[in-house]
This record gives structure tokens, sequence and C-alpha cells, in this order.
């Protein structure tokens, strides 16, 4: 059984201004993001198109900026509606209190898809093109983000056996009882994992808009599994059938993926990686 290390969640004090670890994380994934869209731009069908189709490091970096802005609106708004509605709408100033905590990956996926969907538009390209070349360069910032959430002793996983080799004890949870560390698994899953089979996905032929599927897919299906060892907000408990808010919202996100997959394959053969 281990325990919790207490990890000093600001990693540099400069002054008065304090870097944290977890803005650090943020870092981490918009620098893996950019590191590899350009290696996107190599594989095809991206490397063989030309003229205003044709995909640059200028489109990656604007992407990555849109990608930003949807992940922060997107994200609060998302944990405010989803999780928090009644308490947001009695105190809607609070909305903008970020530094207070408070993200929603299923907000911020709606946020990046609004980014695309304007990307797609201004640059006039297919939003199915423009979320293939995106979506393999996602999980590697999910992974990221997942361990600042262990950096900051947060999202803790349920209460697991005392047998448990790696079952750690959060005392900020407060018990002295071992859990799931939640937030590695989810590290593992969500993030390596996936990122290693859509990458490979994605370097092969598929039609149009499976690649975004396939993430649309896999990453539901893994954070549906994750979830069964993530204890579920204090504020919501388990909801109908016994499953978290973040199952629920994982199901529609897996049933648009297959529906998705299923329509792009029956769609004229466009080649997008």
């Amino acid at each position: 059984m281990l325990t919790y290390p207490h990890i000093d969640p600001v990693a540099l004090q400069l002054g008065p201004i304090a870097v944290h670890w977890y803005g650090l994380t943020y870092l981490a994934a918009f620098g893996l993001f950019l590191f590899l869209g350009t290696r996107r731009l190599r594989h095809p069908p991206f490397s063989r198109l030309t003229g205003e189709q044709a995909w640059t490091r200028k489109d990656v970096e604007d992407i990555l900026f849109l990608g930003v802005v949807g992940v922060v609106v997107g994200g609060r708004l998302g944990y405010c509606l989803f999780y928090k509605p009644g308490y947001y709408l009695s105190h809607p100033l609070e909305i903008f209190a970020v530094w207070q905590g408070g993200m929603a990956f299923h907000g911020g996926l709606l946020g990046v898809i609004c980014a695309m969907l304007w990307f797609a538009h201004s640059r006039r390209r297919s939003w199915l093109q423009v979320a293939d070349f995106v979506a393999p360069c996602v999980p590697t910032g999910l992974a990221a983000g997942r361990i600042g959430n262990f950096i900051n002793g947060e999202l803790w996983g349920r209460f697991s056996s005392p047998d448990l080799p790696w079952g750690m004890v959060f005392p900020q949870s407060g018990s002295m009882l071992p859990r799931h560390p939640s937030q590695i698994y989810q590290f593992l899953l969500e993030g390596l994992l996936l990122f290693v089979l859509l990458w490979l996905y994605a370097r092969k032929e598929h039609r149009q808009g499976q690649v975004a599927a396939a993430f649309l897919f896999g990453y539901g299906l893994l954070r549906f599994i994750a979830e069964y060892f993530r204890e579920p907000d204090d504020y919501l408990g388990l909801l109908s059938m016994g499953l978290s808010m973040g199952q629920w919202l994982c199901l529609p996100m897996m049933a648009a993926g297959v529906a998705m997959w299923v329509w792009a394959g029956r769609q004229p053969q466009r080649s997008i990686a």
C-alpha cells in the first residue's frame, strides 16, 4: 500500500509569481500537439495536398490557438452546465472564476469541435478533414492533464482492496484507506494507449471522418472503463443504473463515434489518412 507523496502544486516561485505544475502540464499538452501536428503534415493524404488545400505549419499553429480557446471556454462551461448547473445559475459571475478550478473534458471537446468548425470554414476545408487531422494529436494532451491531476492530488479513485500493491492512500480525501490511483489509470488508458492505437490507425488509408470517429469511440470506451475506478463527484455520486456522470456523458460519445464511422464508410471514397 502506497501513500500519496504530497507533491507541491507550485513548481517554481518567482517572487509573487507562482508557476504551477498543472499549468506546465497544459503547456506540455500544447507543445506535444504542435510537435505531432507537424508530423501529421508528412502523412498521406496531407502530404499530397497542393494549392489552397495544402496544410502548413501555420495551419497547425492556428488550429492549436483556436483549440486552446475551445478547451478553456468549453471545458469551463461544460463543468458549470454538466456538473453544477444549479449553483452556477445562482452564482453566474463565478463561471469566470477559473482560478478556483472546475473543467470538464466533454465540454472541452464541444469547444474544440466549435473551434474546428470555425477553422474549416475560414480555410474552406471539410470539417471532417480537419477533425481527422486533429484527432491523433489529442490523446497525449489528455495524458499530460492526468499527470497534472495526480500532482494536484485530485480526482482520486474509489476504494481498492488492501492487497492491491499499487493501492494508494490519499489523505486529502478524508480517508486513510487505500484507493485506486485512477489518475494514472486514465493517463495510461485515455492517454498513452489511445494515442498509440489512434496514431497507428491514422497512418493507414481510411474514409474521411473515420479517424475522428475512432477517437470518439475509443476515448468514450476507455473513459467509461476508467470511471469504474474513479471516485464519483461527492455532490453527484452515482446516477441511475449505478453509472457516474462521466460514464453517462461517454455513452452518446461512443454512439456518435460508431454512427460517424459507419456513415463515413458509406460515402464516396476520399482518403484522409
